[in-house]
């Protein structure tokens, strides 16, 4: 054969190799992704918790980049302490050496047995997770084939004399061949896939025990490489950050410790191949050991470096809509959410200043109202482009029905907030600009209205946040006290303008509009209610009717 046909053949079996682990890897996120994270963010209660944590979802999704980017999401949300995020990443490091282990154990039946299955179980049910476990299933078999080719290929290259040289060059320089590992896990993206490639490469015997650790280690460094280039903040740095000095640490004495290794190496009765695979284990399970007490100091170390950003400007402009939850649907809902929540926050603000404004006729408060409405819509606009483009490998059914969920919060909300801006700030100024204010009877009912449009913002926040079914009920509920109290204000008004002839009758009609648009504000915020309802399930169901028109 010739050699061009060997490295196209060589340069096959790669792509196989790391296109199986793109399809296990993305499968199992897709299928159970966002389950595994809010697991994972519910019982992370101390580093040992953390720790086994780690092993058992990145032994799950056979990815330690996906779990460092679901806990990087955490810590930048301030919802996970960093130093039990540290003690997740060195479970992950051991994690990732699991699916070499398996994937060392490599049996020529197993590879159409699993695609077999893989393909079965795809068309078994039309059902998103079926759908990833077949497909998770047949990228595992995939992986196997790529590995059989592999070895095939590297009997026949290993003859070759340009093999022989570029294996000599490794042979003995350090530095070379901790760049060259680093360098294609870099650029692969799959430190399992650049450690098998290195058990392969030791299976033809063309480098020693001693290389073959050197290059193991460039694999550790270059898997923990992307994490770091992919952060777009200071306090998403930190993680990824530390655990790359973990890594290099412990690169850095192994390297010091070479000779002896190499020595304890030739008198076990290890195989080369097998001794990269157990070295690899070897290595991330003795960091762990190493590093677990050192957390906590770390992470203070790590909040001292990068502190959190001071921002400025537009609260309009999205803070955590990042390009990585573009790929990994359950990070990019998760960013979602908490721009969503943003948006919430900043409609609390203009109903507090909208308040003041019934009550003072501030200018600044109506002009402060409207530069948040402002805000407020471009940040929807930037929430609803960015849900549409979350989830490149699609999404399975939840993760679809919650980014409706996203969509129909931020799109009410965002019509709540012209409603306080466009309509009732007009009215609370119109009152100002004729010289008069708002009476006891009017403003003890704008007050009345306004706690109780606050209590169910914040029943529909926590439907919405936590996909609380009994707080979408309530809050369903409200709409009739909130029509009850809009009809009972409006007939004592109108008693009051007939009992008081020197009352303008545009003075009530302002009184009655302001109460309509009060009405329609809350019904803005109950509409949030209902995808909860829909996708949680309703025994009962419920009348809705579709939210007011702006």
């Amino acid at each position: 054969m010739s050699g061009t046909t060997l490295l196209i053949n060589l340069a096959g079996a790669i792509a196989l190799l790391l296109w199986g682990s793109h399809m296990i890897s993305t499968a199992l996120q897709r299928g159970f992704g966002t389950p595994l994270r809010n697991w994972m963010g519910r019982h992370l209660t101390n580093r040992w918790t953390a720790l086994l944590s780690g092993v058992g979802i990145t032994g799950i999704l056979q990815s330690s980049t996906a779990v460092s980017m679901m806990a990087t999401s955490f810590t930048a949300a301030g919802t996970l302490s960093l130093a039990p995020a540290l003690a997740v990443m060195l479970g992950a490091n051991i994690g990732s050496t699991l699916v070499v282990q398996l994937m060392s154990f490599n049996t020529e039946i197993a590879i159409p047995l699993l695609i077999l299955a893989g393909f079965v179980v795809f068309k078994l049910r039309d059902h998103s997770n079926f759908e990833s476990v077949g497909c998770a299933l047949i990228g595992l078999g995939l992986m196997l084939l790529a590995l059989h080719m592999l070895g095939s290929t590297l009997g026949e290259i290993e003859t070759t004399p340009v093999f022989h040289a570029v294996m000599q060059g490794l042979e003995g320089d350090v530095l070379i061949a901790l760049l060259v590992a680093l360098m294609l896990t870099l650029i692969c993206h799959s430190s399992v896939a650049i450690i098998l490639l290195i058990a392969s490469l030791a299976g033809t015997g063309a480098i020693s025990p001693a290389t073959a650790m050197v290059l193991v280690l460039g694999a550790n460094i270059g898997g923990a490489l992307p994490p770091v280039l992919n952060a777009g903040s200071a306090v998403a740095r930190r993680l990824p950050i530390g655990n790359l000095m973990v890594r290099l640490s412990g690169c850095a004495l192994a390297l010091l410790l070479l000779p002896l290794l190499t020595n304890m190496a030739a008198k076990t009765a290890l195989s080369t191949p097998q001794l990269v695979v157990w070295f690899h284990t070897a290595f991330s399970a003795a960091l762990a050991l190493l590093f677990i007490g050192l957390t906590a100091p770390m992470a203070r170390m790590l909040e001292r470096v990068f502190p959190e950003e001071e921002r400025v400007g537009d609260p309009g402009m999205p803070m955590y809509l990042d390009d990585a939850g573009l790929e990994v649907a359950y990070i990019g809902l998760s960013n979602s959410v908490r721009e969503s929540l943003r948006a919430a926050d900043m409609l609390t603000i203009m109903l507090d200043r909208l308040l003041v404004l019934f009550v003072t006729q501030e200018k600044q408060a109506a002009d402060e109202i409207r530069h948040l409405d402002q805000s407020v819509d471009l940040l929807s606009a930037a929430v609803r482009a960015y849900l549409a483009d979350i989830g490149q490998d699609g999404l399975n059914d939840a993760d679809a029905d919650r980014s409706q969920e996203i969509l129909m919060f931020i799109i009410n909300f965002e019509h709540a907030g012209d409603i306080l801006s466009s309509n009732l700030t007009q009215l609370a100024t119109r009152r100002a600009r004729r010289g008069e204010l708002f009476n006891d009877f009017e403003l003890n009912n704008i007050r009345l209205l306004h706690a109780e449009i606050l209590t169910s913002l914040r029943l529909g926040i926590a439907a919405f946040m936590g996909e609380d079914l009994s707080a979408a009920h309530q809050l369903v509920q409200r709409k009739e006290t909130i029509r009850q109290l809009e009809a009972s204000a409006s007939r004592e008004h109108f008693k009051n303008l007939r009992d008081d002839k020197n009352t303008w009758a545009e003075s009530g009609d302002i009184f009655q509009r302001v109460l309509r648009d009060y009405r329609r504000v809350h019904h803005h915020i109950a509409a949030v209610a209902y995808p909860v309802i829909d996708r949680l399930g309703d025994k009962e169901p419920l009348f809705i009717d579709p939210p007011a028109e702006v």
